[in-house]
Parts: structure tokens; C-alpha cells; sequence
């Protein structure tokens, strides 16, 4: 009942209320962000564009008991938006990675995320969700605004989809 009280007095205007309740989503945002651009520099960014589009769309949030989820809503779309922006800029080659960098992840976990990395977004957004953020299907489902059978339909297609590719990499 308390956030809910918060987020009416954000939507009226009080932007230290607003910031308390963005404040305690802040380690949950930041993973998602983290898990879907790999590199904390940009998932912190990406986390200020969230904040900022979130506090000047605030008056669309219509029920306050939902904020958690279109807060998470705003910081996917940040992400994707900053993922097509990859896709457009020239890419440059990587400087030698550091091998002390490189001795802290398995090859098992770079393989998954290369495999996450060829998937279609919306498997993807589910996986990660799921099991790198540790959601419910309801919850993906109210956050991604899908019905729960479209979200274990693709939670299934992209574990299907996953799996083979981690196949090809095991037989290579």
C-alpha cells in the first residue's frame, strides 16, 4: 500500500518519491540490463535513459501497482534500442582480451551467451528473465504485457532453440 501511495505522489509531480521507488528496483533493473548488454558502463547507462524516459512518461502509468513491471518494461526497451544501435555502428575489433578476464568465465558460459546473442529477441527477453532474473511466468507475462501461454510458448521454443545450438558447439 505504501508504493502504491509513492507512485500517486510521483505522478503528481514529487520526483524525490519517484527516485525512492526507481531506487528500489535498482539492483534488479541493473541485472536485467547487465544480462542483456554485457558490460556495466553500458547497462548503467542504459539505466539513466530508463530513469529519465520513465519520470517523463510517469503520468501514463494508469495502475500504480504495476509499476515494478513497466518500470522493467522501459529499461528491455532501453536495451533493445541500444542493441539496434549496435547493430548500426561500425564494429571495430576488440583489443586483446585480459587474461585474468577471460580465466573467470567458463567457456561453457560464453558459449551460452553466444547462443543467447543468435537468438530472436523475444526467446531471448523470456531466458533471461526467467532464468538469469529468476522470474515466474506470471511475472514475465505481466511485464513483457503477453498472455502466460505465449510466454511458456516461447520459454519452450528457446530452450529447444538454445539447446540445439549448445549441441553444435558441444559436437564442434
Amino acid at each position: 500500500m505504501e508504493s502504491i501511495m509513492k507512485v500517486q505522489t510521483a505522478n503528481t509531480g514529487e520526483e524525490e518519491a519517484f527516485m525512492q521507488m526507481v531506487l528500489g528496483q535498482q539492483r534488479l533493473l541493473y541485472g536485467i540490463a547487465y544480462s542483456y548488454l554485457r558490460s556495466e558502463a553500458d547497462a548503467l547507462e542504459v539505466l539513466q535513459e530508463a530513469t529519465c524516459r520513465a519520470w517523463t512518461k510517469r503520468r501514463s502509468l494508469k495502475d500504480p501497482a504495476r509499476f515494478t513491471p513497466w518500470l522493467i518494461r522501459i529499461v528491455i526497451n532501453c536495451c533493445n534500442d541500444e542493441l539496434k544501435r549496435r547493430k548500426r555502428v561500425l564494429t571495430v575489433k576488440p583489443a586483446e582480451p585480459d587474461n585474468n578476464m577471460m580465466e573467470m568465465r567458463s567457456d561453457l558460459r560464453l558459449d551460452m551467451e553466444q547462443a543467447l546473442d543468435g537468438m530472436k529477441p523475444k526467446y531471448r527477453q523470456v531466458l533471461v528473465l526467467k532464468y538469469y532474473r529468476d522470474m515466474t511466468v506470471a511475472e514475465i507475462a505481466e511485464i513483457l504485457d503477453r498472455p502466460v501461454g505465449t510466454v511458456k510458448t516461447w520459454l519452450n521454443k528457446g530452450l529447444k532453440h538454445l539447446r540445439g545450438k549448445m549441441k553444435i558447439k558441444e559436437e564442434a
